[in-house]
């Protein structure tokens, strides 16, 4: 799922648009996620209904606190769920996608169609929102969950674990992602790459050293307008996730936590081989997958435990002209799977809470439980107690979530290095520990203008070449 428009289609009228967001909505607020919503929803009206779906989903913790306030008591889901997709889109904005009187006509036209008998009350409720806007939206500045449009116990936890960069995280979850893009290494350079887009009015630019295959574009775009897209010449992926791959098989130089030599001495790890032995084992979608065999020739076996999602792994693979092994299987049964054989590296690209992609899925933070973090956390020291036995002395395996919080990050590595001994985590700079969405995150391009990120975690970890483990 990934934005490439800012504004809904045009041609199709806003009732209809409205309409199946108001759905969307609804079914986020039951609990489904928006990427299964929008698998279903007609073609033609995909693209407009996602874009205000994520429109609304960013802006409904105020919606939603301006609907008790407008309407105390909640009408029908089917009412109710139009009414929060017009006062989101009614919301203060420097660049809205519609004038209000149109949001305000084309929902009455909606609801008509819907439910008659309630046009008269969503018209009312929404042009007394009009005429007291500026009282309204000031008075919720004082209620966080509508101020910050997260939950609150979202914000409980930003907040704890971010003390002096919460609220620049809460913000950067509310804005509109860049579209980055990964170059195939086998098929060129990124500086190449850029050519070809330039040549066709697209214009991109190169984030930095660290991130040597990817680009940024200034404008979103159809993949099915990017030159060599379906040739396998790139893919969309974002920024920090292009760091998993190069941690996993390319050289680095690292500073040891707890160093193997002197101590304050960088160690230096040679790329992996031609050959190699490696294990994707949550690769789903397949992103990382691909890149690591973007970056080298590898004997690479790819897991996941859901064999649907596994299977765009082996699409994405088809596409990009790259072989692996796939096996839908939980990594952590490796009785079931494991044919004695250790790896060179791992990869665990362990699933989290999604955190740190919230404005990517800002249906994400809707969805998400307090009780789900330690549950996550669980699953995630499972599999890195599973994994750790398969890897080779000397192998490295790189751990990444893409979360935020700390319990599925850094808290999580310390835990398993207490119970691992024959482990050490090293640190890369800029490549390892928590990467933040925000502006002052320390990624610059050669311009010296910031790189935006999603929000990640890193963990770099090498096992001793003495281990009997």
């Amino acid at each position: 799922m990934s934005e490439t428009s800012s504004s809904p289609a045009a041609g199709i009228p806003l009732q209809r648009l409205l309409q199946q967001t108001a759905d969307a909505v609804q079914a986020v607020r039951q609990g489904r996620s928006l990427t299964d919503v929008l698998a279903r929803c007609p073609r033609e009206l995909r693209p407009g209904t996602q874009a205000l779906s994520f429109l609304v989903l960013r802006q409904l913790g105020a919606a939603q606190a301006l609907r008790r306030q407008l309407a105390p008591k909640a009408p029908p889901p089917k009412v109710e769920n139009l009414l929060l997709c017009a006062l989101a889109l009614l919301w203060p904005s420097d660049d809205p996608p519609y004038a209000a009187h149109t949001v305000v006509d084309q929902t009455v036209r909606a609801v008509r169609q819907r439910a008659a008998p309630s046009a008269g009350f969503v018209n009312a409720v929404l042009r007394r929102f009009l005429r007291e806007r500026e009282a309204l939206v000031q008075g919720l500045q004082r209620d966080p969950v509508a101020h910050h449009n997260h939950p609150q116990w979202w914000i409980d936890r930003v907040r704890q674990d971010w003390p002096q960069h919460w609220q620049g995280i809460l913000a950067a979850n509310n804005s509109r992602p860049p579209m980055t893009l990964r170059v195939n290494a086998r098929q060129g350079s990124a500086t190449a790459y850029q050519a070809r887009l330039a040549a066709q009015g697209m214009a991109s630019r190169l984030p930095g050293e660290r991130l040597p295959q990817a680009l940024l574009l200034e404008r979103p775009q159809p993949v099915a307008a990017l030159p060599g897209f379906e040739q396998g010449a790139v893919s969309v992926q974002d920024a920090a996730a292009q760091i998993a791959a190069p941690l996993t098989v390319a050289a680095l130089t690292v500073a040891a936590l707890r160093g193997r030599g002197a101590e304050g001495q960088d160690l230096t790890l040679p790329a992996l081989p031609p050959g190699a032995r490696v294990l994707d084992a949550c690769s789903a979608p397949g992103g990382k997958t691909a890149h690591l065999l973007e970056l080298q020739s590898l004997d690479l076996l790819a897991l996941d435990a859901d064999p649907e999602r596994l299977s765009r792994v082996e699409d994405n693979l088809r596409r990009l002209q790259l072989q692996a092994q796939t096996r839908a299987v939980d990594a952590r049964q490796t009785a079931q799977w494991w044919d004695g054989r250790p790896f060179d590296a791992i990869l665990l690209d362990a699933p989290c809470s999604a955190s740190g992609i919230v404005r990517r899925h800002p249906d994400v933070r809707w969805l998400r439980r307090p009780e789900d973090i330690p549950q996550l956390a669980r699953i995630q020291a499972e599999l890195l107690d599973a994994l750790w036995p398969l890897l080779k002395p000397g192998g490295r395996l790189v751990y990444a979530t893409c979360s935020l919080f700390k319990a599925e990050g850094q808290d999580q590595v310390d835990a398993f290095l207490q119970r691992q001994p024959d482990a050490e985590a090293a640190e890369c700079a800029g490549l390892t520990g928590h990467l933040l969405p925000v502006p002052d995150n320390g990624s610059r391009d050669a311009a010296g203008q910031a790189v935006p990120l999603d929000g990640f975690f890193y963990a770099l970890l090498l096992k001793s070449p003495a281990s009997t483990r």
